[in-house]
């Protein structure tokens, strides 16, 4: 059974006439940046070393999430991209690493996009 959100969807690509197709590769080349993955992989290799590797099971518990909150504060305030990568990297700790008691992952709509700027 088809949702709302498939339905609108549906009406929605019906009316473009024709229908604009993004060849699959384009897509992926165009939705990722390189430079901002070369900056997380190198913030990731010298961490590496300075906290240790994310297969190392000795690793102290860290608290990721505050540390996300704490740095997304920070761009807010100084707009340095620098911090966005730091985001990045201790989210992927996070989700190889998790501390949540529940930690899953469900692929759902929930509707939240994110909006536009005035």
């Amino acid at each position: 059974m088809k949702t709302v959100t498939q339905h609108i969807r549906d009406r929605l690509l019906k009316d473009c006439e024709p229908p604009t197709i993004i060849d699959a590769e384009e897509m992926l080349r165009t939705q990722w940046s390189c430079s901002f993955e070369r900056y997380m992989r190198n913030r990731m290799a010298f961490g590496g070393y300075r906290y240790g590797t994310l297969d190392d099971n000795d690793l102290p518990r860290r608290d990721m999430v505050g540390s996300i909150i704490a740095r997304a504060n920070r761009y807010l305030e100084d707009g340095n991209q620098e911090h966005l990568v730091d985001i990045a990297n201790l989210a992927m700790v996070e989700f190889c690493r998790p501390s949540h008691p529940n930690p899953h992952f469900s692929a759902v709509d929930d509707g939240e996009h994110v909006e536009e700027l005035p």
